[in-house]
């Protein structure tokens, strides 16, 4: 399937010039800004934006907003210092854009239907045979660098109508449940009809180099995304079978080395998803999963290994982040003090280390943020006189009814369990104790019970992030958080994972004296 992501940026400058682009591609670009004219027929909403990701490793987008005027005109300005991937929003509709300095486009579109109706027009570019004829044929580099600006967001349009948004082309729904070699053979297909779409729009037009290495690093690495993943996925969607058993040359494609030193896409989000699909893929035929405690240095010194340059950078970063979320926070602590050495340019480092220090006091691994309340008997008790037991901690209201539902779910897991070396703490966010303390009483509800005065705004609702009930923690016998988003009380999962929670503390800390951030 070729996903359809949006905000990818590439910063790629100067890149080797290929063969189909013509050397007409290196105009030189104008500083910091891409222009958009345009006109809405019968418009909808009051303002139109660009949103542009300027870093692989920030969710925060930077948008450029502009009015609509009476007439359905807008203009907007968007500073760009390179060339880099962006998206045209308007109201729910989005649609794919790639911007660079010196850009100066036309845009027009339907108010009810931007995504299938844009059209792009390089501004103050003659046009018509009369007019060409008079100016000899002959543009400025300017000029000539605005139609290829034009030529590429027109490709975008055109290669979303023929392939992203033709369900013959998709992986889901009913590619996914192919055996492997008709998976192949659509892969292969669809491939070669979008690098012809591609060749053929280069051949006739003209992109810049950074255009056209875009867009190749697209098709390429979507497709080799999707061949990767495809077990995986098969095991998820088709729920009927068992995972699909691969014939022992299906990864064969991996073994090709210049999949991951290709200089051209190296800023490519397709690309870099690749690579770290290629990193988990891997860990997995070494028999690292998920679940184990060392996965993410795993992942991160074999990166270390694989990789080089930007590649690694980034790939590092990804794994990084998903450390922050799902790994040990001594893991993570120790693998960005590495990463610190690698990144001398500082080029992410900072992004990175804001996001570990919003991650950090929630993180596997981190002291829960004890609290001392009243019990539903009457006593006072803290989060900390539980230590040496697993903690089932559970926030929720007697007024929510998702909570409510959970509560036969919590009895049979507290029977389950009954002399295991655990307790089920729930503490409710009620603002009336009365209805609370009977509910408790009248259905003789397991566990502690204890109620948060104050709610969410109390230290304790804002030391745990709570923004809304049920929220489920798991806390280790060292007082340490295990998981900070455990399964429901009643997924049917919940009873397995509990299970495998057992000393799993003590197990991270075994793997944490064995670790090598560097892989060297």
């Amino acid at each position: 399937m070729t996903i359809k992501f949006t905000s990818i940026l590439t910063w790629a400058t100067g890149l080797l010039l290929t063969s189909a682009v013509p050397a007409a591609a290196q105009a030189p670009q104008a500083a910091g800004v891409a222009i958009l004219t345009g006109h809405i027929s019968n418009p909808q909403q009051d303002t139109v934006a660009v949103t542009i990701k300027d870093s692989p490793f920030d969710a925060k987008e930077r948008i450029t907003y502009a009015r609509i005027d009476e007439k359905g005109d807008f203009r907007l300005s968007v500073p760009v210092t390179a060339s880099t991937r962006a998206d045209l929003v308007y109201g729910d509709d989005v649609a794919d854009l790639y911007l660079d300095p010196g850009t100066d486009m036309d845009v027009r579109f339907k108010g009810n239907d931007m995504s299938s109706t844009v059209k792009f027009k390089a501004n103050d570019v003659p046009t018509g045979f009369g007019t060409k004829l008079r100016n000899g044929g002959n543009l400025t580099d300017e000029q000539r660098h605005r139609q290829q600006m034009a030529n590429a967001n027109n490709y975008l349009s055109e290669f979303d109508a023929q392939f992203v948004s033709n369900d013959g082309f998709q992986v889901l729904p009913d590619n996914i449940q192919l055996y492997e070699a008709p998976f192949i053979s659509f892969i292969e297909y669809r491939l070669k009809h979008e690098k012809n779409f591609l060749e053929d729009r280069a051949a006739k037009q003209s992109f810049t180099i950074d255009f056209y290495n875009y867009a190749k690093a697209e098709v390429t690495y979507s497709n080799l995304n999707d061949r990767l993943t495809f077990q995986d996925l098969r095991e998820q969607v088709v729920n009927t079978e068992s995972r699909l058993a691969m014939t022992p040359t299906y990864y064969d494609f991996l073994r090709d080395p210049l999949l991951y030193t290709d200089p051209t896409a190296a800023q490519n989000e397709q690309f870099q998803e690749f690579l770290l699909n290629y990193i988990h893929h891997t860990a997995a035929q070494q028999k690292h999963l998920r679940s184990d405690p060392d996965f993410y240095p795993f992942c991160y010194a074999l990166a270390s290994k694989r990789f080089s340059g930007m590649a690694k950078l980034i790939t590092l970063g990804r794994i990084l982040q998903e450390s922050f979320r799902f790994g040990h926070i001594r893991q993570s602590e120790a693998m960005l003090a590495d990463y610190r050495a690698l990144d001398t340019k500082q080029r992410f480092l900072a992004t990175l280390e804001n996001d570990f220090s919003s991650h950090r006091a929630l993180a596997i691994g981190a002291p829960a943020p004890d609290f001392r309340l009243v019990t539903s008997n009457g006593d006072t008790a803290s989060l900390h006189s539980f230590q040496g037991k697993l903690v089932y901690l559970n926030f929720w209201k007697t007024t929510n009814g998702l909570c409510l539902r959970d509560l036969a779910y919590a009895q049979d897991l507290a029977k389950r369990f009954e002399g295991k070396n655990i307790v089920f703490v729930n503490v409710a966010l009620d603002d009336v104790e009365l209805p609370w303390s009977q509910l408790v009483k009248v259905k003789k509800l397991p566990g502690v019970h204890m109620r948060l005065v104050g709610g969410y705004q109390s230290a304790t609702a804002r030391a745990y992030g709570l923004q809304e009930v049920p929220t489920y923690l798991l806390i280790g016998e060292d007082g340490t958080i295990l998981n900070p988003k455990p399964k429901r009380l009643s997924s049917r999962a919940a009873v397995d994972e509990i299970n495998q929670s057992f000393g799993k503390a003590s197990t991270y800390t075994a793997a944490i004296t064995q670790l090598s951030t560097g892989g060297k």
